[in-house]
This record gives structure tokens, C-alpha cells and sequence, in this order.
């Protein structure tokens, strides 16, 4: 960037309704519902309200990891919430999550029923509730719900930075995608060191920790995310890639990246989750509802 094109700030901020890209139309400063719109409720228990990006893949995971242990409290309606018509800003969802972000869980098995938002803290939540996937001892449980919040603070430099700049901003900015791009590198080494003493990202177990990661580092060695693998010269990290593949090959797994999905091949589609019979099912006709 040249002198002549710097930015210089303003003293106060102003809202430009005009600017941010593909996701303009739903971006704003301040939080809220913008109308009213209630959620469905299914005859589960659990009531899941989401969409098939990383941080939502994360919980469709975790429930069908849960189903396939034999834990049948587990089983869970989910209903898409398609961010970018705003569902996010329905009064429904405003109510459970007021950070309007997915996604969000209702358990109902509790009374009154309990509201829980932030994907790992639903993670942690269901992990408790059911007592598997998050290791008892002192620490084991530690380095495992480490690992849990390492994602969670280093995401959104993947996500919200290198993704951003990279992908979908109307400008590709150098110093942006470059500042980025190390950044994203430099947690992939963590990953990759960590994963070469480990069969899984806290140890010996498969986790919460692992389930957490996945979605966003896994998808983007997997070349998921972006379309960056190349970019990021994914082939590199070997023990994170060895890793992402083991991960990608479980059943529960690939079922958990169906839910609320809403784009992409139709057979990797399923927009709502009542019951396992409808990942089998599924037709073409009901995708399009």
C-alpha cells in the first residue's frame, strides 16, 4: 500500500452500511433482534439451532459422536439458521444466544430449560452431561480443555483474518493477507508439533479438544476451507494431516458435517436432523424444502 492509498482514521467511527464485503448485508455494530420470529421445537430434548460452518460442525459432531457411543439421551432435532438471510437476528434466537452467533443449543430435559451458546461451551456442556469424550483425570482433563480454548482464541485469526482477507473482502489487501497467512501458519506448527508426539491433540483420547479443531484446521489442510491448502502449503504438516484424515474418516463425523448443511453436493446435504433414518432417507426433493 502506497502513501497516497493509507487510511487514516477518522476521530469517530461511523457506521458505513455500504462496505465488508459478501457479508455486508449482515454485518452491523450493534446487537439485538431486528424482528420477531420464534424457533421450531422437535421432540427431542435436545433442540440444536445452527448451520454447517466450522464452529456448527463442531456440535452436529459432538451429538452424532455421542449417538454413536449408544447414548440415546443424546439424540437432538437440529434447525438450520441461515446466517446469511439473518436468522441470527430473530427475536427466538436472540433470546437463547444474545451474541446472535451459531450456534446455539436448548436442552429440555432441565427445568426451566437450559440455554447454552459458544460452541465450546456447548462442547464442554454436553461433554459433562453425558461423561465421555473429556478425560476425568486432573490432568488429562486439563490439557484437554487447553487445547479446547486454544481454538477458540485462535480461530477467528483464521477465520475473521486469513479467511476474510483472503476470500471474501472486496479488496485484496497485502499487508492483511500476509499479516494473516504467518499467523495461520504459525498455528498450523503448533498443531503439526503437537500432533507428532500424539495421536490426538490432547493425547492418547479422542476429545472434545479434537472435535473442536477440526472443523476449522482440519477443513483447511483438507482443502475445505477457502480453497487455501495450497496456499498454505497444507501437504507440509504431515502430523497434522495424517491427523485430519483420521479424523475426516469417522462415520460420526462425516454424518455431523451433513447437518444443516445448505450448499454444496446434494448428498452432503441434510438441512434438518430429526432422527439418523434421515441421513438415510434424504432425497433431493426434501433437500429442497
Amino acid at each position: 500500500m502506497d502513501q497516497e492509498s493509507a487510511y487514516t482514521p477518522p476521530t469517530v467511527w461511523q457506521w458505513d452500511k455500504g462496505s465488508g464485503g459478501e457479508w455486508a448485508n449482515i454485518n452491523r455494530p450493534i446487537a439485538g433482534a431486528t424482528h420477531d420470529k420464534e424457533l421450531p421445537v422437535g421432540d427431542h430434548p435436545l433442540q440444536l439451532y445452527s448451520l454447517a460452518t466450522p464452529n456448527g460442525q463442531k456440535v452436529t459432531i459432538m451429538l452424532e459422536e455421542l449417538l454413536a457411543l449408544g447414548i440415546t439421551d443424546a439424540e437432538y432435532d437440529a434447525y438450520p439458521i441461515k446466517i446469511n438471510e439473518g436468522d441470527q437476528f430473530g427475536s427466538g434466537f436472540v433470546e437463547v444466544n444474545p451474541n446472535s452467533k451459531i450456534p446455539a443449543l436448548v436442552d429440555r430435559s432441565t427445568n426451566p430449560p437450559t440455554q447454552v451458546f459458544e460452541s465450546g461451551s456447548i462442547l464442554l456442556y454436553l461433554a459433562e452431561k453425558f461423561g465421555v469424550l473429556l478425560p476425568s483425570e486432573p490432568a488429562q482433563r486439563t490439557e484437554c480443555l487447553s487445547w479446547l480454548f486454544w481454538q477458540m482464541g485462535s480461530a477467528p485469526y483464521l477465520g475473521g483474518g486469513f479467511g476474510h482477507f483472503y476470500s471474501y473482502a472486496p479488496t485484496k489487501i497485502e499487508y492483511c493477507i500476509d499479516r494473516f497467512t504467518m499467523e495461520t501458519k504459525r498455528q498450523l506448527d503448533v498443531l503439526d508439533r503437537q500432533l507428532a508426539e500424539n495421536p490426538y491433540i490432547s493425547g492418547e483420547e479422542y476429545t472434545i479438544a479434537d472435535i473442536a479443531i477440526w472443523p476449522w484446521y482440519g477443513g483447511l489442510v483438507l482443502n475445505r476451507l477457502y480453497n487455501a491448502a495450497e496456499f498454505v502449503d497444507a501437504q507440509s504438516y504431515t502430523h497434522l494431516m495424517r491427523w485430519a484424515k483420521a479424523i475426516d474418516a469417522r462415520k460420526a463425523v462425516q454424518r455431523g458435517r451433513m447437518v444443516n448443511r445448505t450448499w454444496g453436493e446434494l448428498e452432503e446435504q441434510l438441512h434438518e436432523r430429526h432422527s439418523a433414518s434421515d441421513f438415510d432417507t434424504q432425497t433431493q426433493d426434501k433437500l429442497k424444502k
